[in-house]
Formats: structure tokens, sequence, C-alpha cells
């Protein structure tokens, strides 16, 4: 709704001066001219002028004036209305920027609070966390001095117990030094003791050495006489295994007489064999023709004794007919009488 400062009238009575003086009229030139108001109020006032005009522009101009003038008037007003239009579209482009800019400060206003929420949350949490790691490290303060006091207990203890171990500690090596003297003199009368039993052993060793010498002549000698035994031995043998090389070769020969004989004997046998298998093959056909002949002769028999059967059926029927021949006259008598 349009604000009590500025009027219709004032809006239009600027637009006509804009207009005489040939300038286009727009919201910004209307305020320059007007020197004040705000530019929504001038805005509606010169929306409600333009749509007046735009009403009355199809109104005929009156008469009397010259067409030129008419035609001038009609051009001058459509130029006027291109460049209104042209004004008030950069106006809201403007317009649109600035809104849009100020919706993208908000998004970014609303964007920097939800950060600094987070943040905040984050610092609380993070504030959470650090007391409950400092309450932590108040507890193993504490335990760590409590481990502190138990391991200084524990060192008075063991310096005690060292200074004990360092008394047992000299002892010991007091017992040790007296230990050590008493096994050199008795390791000095040991040494001693050995040199005089190195001494003896030197003398058996001298005279085991001349016995030992004697021993190896003797075995050399016996030595020698056995490789003169065992060279006459291998005379011998050498000639024995000329006398069974010489038998090992008759037997070689007889061998290979032998394995002539047995191939000989082997194409025989294989000549028998083929032989063999012919004389299996015809005792075969035999003892199928065998089998033919005993079932023929079995059949033979069976129509044999059929026959024989029919013949002493046939003998039974001959002798009831003679007797049925020889009992006829005696039948007929008696009617031949009546």
């Amino acid at each position: 709704m349009a604000r009590n400062g500025i009027q219709y009238g004032d809006v239009q009575q600027a637009i006509d001066t804009l207009l005489s003086r040939g300038d286009t009229p727009s919201v910004q030139r209307i305020r320059d001219v007007l020197g004040t108001g705000s530019f929504t109020t001038i805005s509606e006032h010169f929306r409600t002028w333009r749509a007046a005009r735009e009403q009355n522009r199809d109104v005929p101009p009156p008469k009397g004036v010259p067409e030129v003038v008419v035609n001038v008037a009609s051009e001058l007003w459509r130029e006027a209305q291109e460049l209104a239009n042209e004004a008030l579209s950069h106006y809201r482009e403007e317009a649109n920027r600035q809104v849009e800019s100020a919706q993208q400060e908000a998004a970014e206003a609303r964007q920097q609070a939800a950060n600094a929420e987070q943040r905040e949350s984050a610092l609380a949490e993070h504030l959470r966390h650090t007391e409950q790691r400092l309450e932590q490290l108040h507890r193993e303060l504490a335990e760590c001095q409590a481990r502190e006091r138990h391991w200084q207990q524990q060192a008075q203890q063991a310096t005690k117990h060292a200074e004990q171990h360092l008394a047992d500690l000299q002892g010991a090596q007091r017992a040790l030094t007296a230990a050590e003297e008493d096994f050199t003199m008795q390791l000095e009368a040991k040494q001693q003791a050995w040199e005089e039993r190195l001494a003896q052993e030197e003398q058996r060793n001298e005279a085991a050495e001349a016995r030992l010498m004697a021993l190896l002549d003797t075995l050399r000698q016996e030595r020698a006489n056995e490789e003169k035994a065992l060279q006459k031995r291998l005379q011998q043998w050498e000639k024995r295994s000329e006398t069974l090389e010489q038998e090992l070769r008759n037997k070689n020969d007889t061998v290979s007489r032998l394995q002539i004989d047995n191939g000989k004997l082997e194409q025989q046998l294989q000549t028998n064999q083929g032989h063999q298998e012919t004389l299996k093959a015809a005792l075969e056909t035999a003892q199928r023709n065998l089998d033919q002949a005993r079932r023929a002769l079995e059949v033979e028999q069976q129509q044999s004794i059929a026959r024989e059967e029919w013949q002493q059926q046939l003998w039974q029927r001959m002798e009831a007919m003679q007797a049925q021949l020889a009992s006829l006259p005696e039948v007929m008598a008696p009617k031949s009488q009546e």
C-alpha cells in the first residue's frame, strides 16, 4: 500500500516534467524530480500511471491534430514505453539480485549458526572428555604415587638384602681364596707325582718300544713267508682258473649245441603242436559225429521199440482174430442145427 508522503498526482506531475524534457520516466528519475519518497511508493504510482496509459493508448487523437504530430507522438510514446520497460526490467533484475544476495546471506548465516552450534557441541564434548581424562590422570597419579612408595619400600628392603649379600660375598671370597691356596698346593703335589709317573712311563715305553720293534721284525718275516705262500697259492689258483675256463668253454660249446638241438626240438614241438591241433580238430569233429550218431541211434532205438510194441500189439490182434476164427465153427454149428 502506498505511503501518505507521496501521492499519485505528485508522481504524475513528475512524469509529465520528464516527458516535457524528453527523458524517459523511471522510478529513479521520478524520485530525482520529487527529491524524496520511497522506491516502493513511487514504483506503485508509476505502475498505476502505466496501466492508465495502456488503457488510454487506443483512444483516438482529438480532431484537428495533424497526422504527422500523431505519428511522432505515437513513436515517442512507443520509445518511452520501451525505455520504461527496460528501466523496470533493470530494477527488477537488481531487486532479484538483492533478494538472492539476501537469501544467500541468510543461508550463510544459518550455516554459520549451525557450524557454531556444532563447534559448541564439539567443544562441550571435548571439554567433557578433557575433564574425564583429567580425572583419570588424577587417579593414575595417585596410583603412581602409591606404587612409588611401594617401590621405595622394596628398594630399601633390596638395599638391606644387597648389603647382606655383599657381606656373604666377602666371606665367600675369603673362603675361595683359602680354597685356591689349598688347591694350588694340592696341584703342585699332584704335578710332581705326575712328573715322576711320566718318567716311569717313559722308561716303560722305551722297553715296550724295543719289544714292539722285535715283534714288528717277527711280523715282517711272517708276512714275507705268508706272501710267498700266497704267491704259490695264486699260481695254483691261476692254473685252476685256466682249467676252469677251458671247462667253461667246453660247457659253452655243449650249451650251444644243446641250444641248437633245443631249437630243432622246439620246431618239432611246434610242428607236433600243429598236428596235435589238427588231430584235436578232427577229434572234435569225430566227437560231434559220434554224438550225432548216438542221437540218431537213440532215435532209432526209440523207433525200434515203438515198432516192436506195434508188432506186439499186431500179434496180439492176430491171435485174437485167430481165436475168433477158431471159435467161429462152434458158433455157427448151433445156428445150422436150428
